[in-house]
């Protein structure tokens, strides 16, 4: 039997780090409304490799202490707001990071170890910015070394077109929730629907199957994705995306704008 979006956003504490997909991975909008509701705070957000609207909802309700990201931002309606504001008035931290070195410290986690190596980003700006990022020459060719450390984040969230009975979820090409499910301590997720049928019975379908051994609790929400959509199921509401990006840049209209979300959904 699935659990429903608010038990998910139940079983995510206060402090908690969580990755959170980018809008075209499979966002689980319906656990981040629950999660806004509850009142959740200090919460640490991972991208995958990038933040956009969950990110910046969670902000403007308050929610977010820190994020570690390549980037956040709205894509094409520009800067996330909510999240602009909060790191200008110091209120959210940020590490920077770069979509290679998310994925590396996502890889480490996996693999269990402490760190992987890393070589493309020597050079910028953005090692000087991560003190836990230690250079060193590579043992085997003597050439400079990054050395990126294992990121694990406590909870994955994400939303997906399908699980089976069995807790399997198809997340088809969206191979980084499958690098971030082996990553994470607990991997929850929302479906559209559940099936009859064992996901991992079909190669068809287990290829892009993330197994229920890496997934805690999964939760039906039809729709769970909107207003950003899902691949192959439906589109993003741009008129929404519109009007948030327009209400975000206020705090107030921004409240407004956020108190109207959670009461229509």
């Amino acid at each position: 039997m699935t659990a429903t979006p608010a038990e998910l956003a139940a079983l995510i504490p206060d402090g908690a780090t969580l990755a959170l997909a980018p809008d075209y991975s499979g966002c689980s909008l319906a656990t981040i409304r629950e999660l806004v509701r509850k009142g959740a705070s200090g919460l640490r957000l991972v991208g995958l490799p990038q933040l956009g609207l969950q990110a910046d909802l969670l902000i403007a309700a308050g929610c977010v202490a820190g994020v570690e990201t390549a980037a956040i931002s709205l894509g094409e309606l520009g800067l996330a707001p909510a999240f602009d504001r909060a790191w200008r008035a110091g209120s959210v931290t940020v590490t920077e990071s770069t979509c290679p070195a998310i994925h590396a410290g996502l890889t480490a986690a996996e693999k269990g170890v402490s760190h992987l190596p890393l070589a493309g980003v020597i050079g910028s700006d953005l090692v000087g910015l991560r003190p836990d990022w230690r250079l060193g020459p590579d043992p085997f060719t003597g050439e400079p070394g990054l050395l990126v450390p294992a990121i694990r984040p406590d909870f994955l969230l994400f939303h997906a077109a399908v699980a089976d009975r069995s807790g399997n979820v198809w997340i088809g090409v969206r191979r980084e929730l499958m690098l971030a499910a082996h990553a994470a301590r607990r991997t929850l997720a929302t479906v559209e629907e559940v099936v009859a049928h064992d996901l991992l019975a079909d190669d068809l379908w287990a290829a892009g199957t993330i197994p229920a051994l890496y997934v805690e609790r999964v939760a039906t929400a039809p729709a769970g994705a909107a207003p950003v959509g899902l691949r192959n199921r439906y589109g993003p509401d741009r008129a929404w995306l519109a009007a948030y990006a327009e209400a975000a840049r206020d705090p107030a209209s921004c409240k407004t704008f956020i108190d109207a979300w959670l009461r229509d959904g």
